[in-house]
């Protein structure tokens, strides 16, 4: 992953201060985003940056910085975009060369600071560190001398866990070769007291008694034998320690993949790829066989087993721990699970390539409770009550020979009826977590007998009715966001600081809504103010704690919702209708009333926002300055637009419709901005086939209306109402329709108060009228709380 891909998700958390510091006005963070790959693509290290005679190469950097910048520009279809893009540009062509190179490089090192990285240093193999190789230790014909040191022993600094496997991988090396040299020790030992057996009687002569020198030979031969045989078991030892160092280390990061695919669940970093992960639990398994093979061969050598049952013994502990840590779901089932309905889900087994041939081996799963889910991998094992009935529970481990992977694929599974535990006060059905557990016996190629394996899915909310999403996905991202990597099945803390969570309403919504563009600090000063009913614009809430209750169990102030429900739907409206605007920089999105009056006090007649609404759930509103009749100019809302206004009609073309609204803050005019979104003008009017004349719907908003105006067009007063008009006609085709006993406080379909967004076969005389002539339940809910007056000359 490229470094600016790790800072982004840093500089969320950063206070505003310390990036100031980190991204000075001379390179700003914009230009580190934009540019992100070509930066770290370039040598700024190797820059001297007092040496004048690199002033050329410095000037053409700068230069290519200030190229690259203009040609995103040109590319750049976003007018806001484009605009920025080219002053950055006219900025850098302004800073001296080598000044900037000194400071892009100080940038890129506190970055590696801040992420923990270090790079460009150079180790030392470890290769022949710990011990003298055999040949040095014996010059004697007919020995074998030491293996030879692995290639590239002086190579770049790598994580420690690849150098101690490549360390592991030599001492079995080491072992396998003193053995072999005490073989031929061995065999030499034996032709020479063969050879002393077959000699003559020894002469009474001055010379040298060549069975003496054979004798001589024959102690010298033991000696080294026997050292052979202390430096072979002792490196055992610690080869075996080794192991048992590079094995935690895996099932760690097994622990750790499990926890970020997790996270990955609400847009964290996570990196799917299996691949090497199975790699080196197949290279583990590799080097705890050869082990144990050369702890029977040491047995057999030495004549004896006992000194050496304490090594097998930790040998086949350490294969069970392995062969029991290598599944993991591969693709997660559903967190929020309806009964009575279809999912999916993958497990793979990272040792499929060492599965004993013989006959399939089959997964089961079973649904577990919280509780139950604690045991999972104790002494003991699982409870037996069976709490769900789960269908199509069991798949085959299949090998797949293009990925060399094997995996059991439930591919249609339901839950078809689930037991619940006994809740206590106020805790909801969609509050209760559940687990899938997969079990299955597997024999390993080598090992003694079958292992039982088991593993978890992360956990799963079970419900019965699609109402219920909403608030079980909330208990998936409270889970998601502020689990522990290593905590005991499911515990999360019930309240979190404000910091803590929006990074993760931040992350949540990039990655539902499928965006690269995160929530700024505006967004998330305004969505704390909702969660903690705090309107002052200047507080600071990243010390302050949310607790599970205001994230999503007590209704915000003054609405008939949660904190969450709200935000997601939200996410859902941007989603399907508006990611476009949203990814180029279109819409404001989260701002509060006194932000809202304080940036466009200023700004000319018709200057305009999009804004999320806050008064109910799934709605956009323009907010824009207006000039009323008496010269007072005001900030007005339109009426919200939701999901099904957009998908009658698009939001740039309701832009488009009204004429009033003219510049998008701050001061761009509407047209250049939005007339991408623009959907193309019908041409000449031809009737159809069938004779009829086809008609559009064109937005048009009813406002400034006086006492007077018939009761059919009185839908004005301070706040503004929106509706649908046919072309080329003089009467509304959309009309509010009211059941008979609606009142402002009756909740809607997401537990909001009705208002009439679409007007639909409306007859004004069934509705009590007042002097004004709109509906008095129709006024109750036009209270002017969303409009701001002010001298127009402030």
């Amino acid at each position: 992953m490229a470094q600016w891909d790790q800072m982004k998700l840093l500089v969320q958390q950063l206070q505003s201060q310390t990036l100031n510091d980190l991204y000075p006005g001379s390179f700003p963070m914009d230009v580190r985003h934009y540019l992100a790959n070509w930066i770290e693509d370039q040598p700024w290290e190797t820059f001297d940056v007092d040496n004048v005679d690199q002033d050329p190469q410095a000037n053409r950097l700068r230069d290519q910085i200030v190229g690259q910048l203009m040609e995103q520009a040109h590319k750049n279809p976003n007018v806001l975009e484009k605009m920025r893009l080219q002053e950055f540009s006219k900025k850098m062509n302004t800073v001296q060369p080598m000044a900037l190179v000194r400071t892009v490089r100080d940038v890129l090192r506190k970055e590696r600071q801040y992420l923990g990285l270090t790079g460009g240093t150079v180790g030392t193999g470890l290769v022949g560190q710990y011990h003298s190789s055999p040949g040095q230790a014996l010059h004697q014909p007919g020995v074998s001398p030491s293996p030879s040191p692995i290639n590239g022993t002086q190579n770049l600094a790598r994580p420690k866990c690849n150098q101690d496997m490549d360390n592991l991988v030599f001492k079995v090396l080491e072992i396998r070769k003193y053995r072999q040299s005490m073989h031929q020790l061995n065999e030499e030992m034996t032709w020479e007291k063969q050879d002393v057996e077959s000699m003559p009687s020894p002469m009474q002569t001055s010379e040298l008694d060549p069975q003496q020198e054979k004798q001589k030979r024959i102690q010298q031969l033991e000696y080294h034998y026997r050292e052979y045989g202390k430096k072979r078991v002792h490196l055992l030892h610690e080869t075996i320690g080794i192991l048992k160092e590079c094995q935690d280390w895996f099932i760690q990061r097994i622990k750790e993949w499990r926890w970020e695919q997790h996270q990955g669940t609400i847009g964290g970093v996570f990196d799917e790829n299996l691949g090497p992960l199975q790699n080196r639990c197949e290279q583990l398994l590799g080097v705890n066989v050869q082990l144990r093979q050369e702890v029977i061969l040491v047995a057999q050598d030495n004549r004896s087993s006992d000194p050496f049952t304490e090594m097998q013994n930790e040998l086949g502990k350490q294969l069970k721990a392995l062969i029991q840590s290598s599944m993991v779901v591969d693709k997660q089932p559903p967190q929020v699970i309806k009964t009575q309905s279809k999912f999916s889900t993958t497990v793979r087994y990272l040792l499929g390539e060492k599965v004993a041939a013989g006959k399939p081996i089959v997964l089961k799963a079973q649904i577990i409770t919280e509780v139950q889910a604690r045991s999972v991998g104790q002494e003991g094992g699982m409870a037996s009550e069976n709490v769900g009935e789960l269908i199509n529970s069991t798949a085959i481990l299949e090998h797949n020979p293009s990925s060399k992977s094997m995996c059991a694929n439930f591919r249609n599974m339901s839950i078809k009826k689930i037991k619940r535990a006994d809740r206590k006060g106020s805790e909801s059905v969609t509050e209760e977590k559940f687990a899938i557990l997969f079990t299955a016996d597997i024999a390993i190629a080598g090992c003694d007998a079958a292992c039982s394996v088991q593993t978890i899915s992360l956990p799963v909310v079970i419900i019965v009715h699609g109402s219920q999403d909403n608030n079980a996905m909330a208990t998936v991202v409270w889970d998601c966001a502020f689990s522990e990597p290593n905590r005991i099945p499911f515990v999360v803390p019930e309240r979190v600081l404000w910091l803590q969570m929006s990074m993760t309403l931040s992350r949540k919504f990039m990655s539902e809504v499928g965006t690269q563009r995160c929530l700024d600090e505006n967004n998330l000063h305004f969505l704390a103010q909702k969660v903690f009913n705090k309107p002052d614009i200047t507080e600071d809430f990243n010390t302050k704690h949310v607790t599970w209750s205001q994230f999503n169990k007590e209704v915000m102030h003054g609405r008939p919702f949660t904190f969450w429900q709200w935000f997601d739907g939200v996410m859902e409206l941007t989603k399907k209708h508006l990611v476009r605007y949203w990814s180029d920089g279109l819409i404001f999105g989260f701002i509060g009333k006194q932000h809202l009056h304080v940036i466009l006090q200023n700004k000319q007649n018709g200057t305009f926002l999009l804004r999320f609404s806050d008064s109910e759930i799934g709605g956009i509103t323009i907010a824009y300055v207006a000039l009323a009749e008496n010269g007072i100019r005001r900030i007005q809302n339109i009426q919200p637009f939701t999901k099904r206004d957009l998908e009658i009609r698009c939001l740039g073309d309701r832009i488009r419709d009204l004429d009033f609204i003219t510049h998008v803050y701050p001061d761009l005019p509407k047209n250049d901005v939005f007339g991408q979104y623009y959907t193309a003008e019908l041409g000449p009017v031809q009737p159809t086939t069938e004779g009829y004349l086809p008609t559009t719907i064109t937005t048009t908003v009813v406002r400034g209306l006086d006492p007077s105006s018939p009761p059919s067009m009185a839908l004005g007063g301070d706040d503004i109402q929106m509706a649908a008009f046919s072309q080329g006609t003089q009467f509304p085709v959309a009309m509010p329709q009211f059941s008979p006993n609606f009142s402002p406080s009756h909740p809607g379909a997401h537990g909001a108060p009705i208002f009439p967004h679409h007007f639909e076969n409306f007859n004004l005389g069934n509705i009590p009228q007042n002097q004004a002539g709109a509906p008095e339940s129709m006024l109750e809910d036009m209270l002017p709380d969303s409009i701001y007056n002010f001298d127009a000359s402030m």
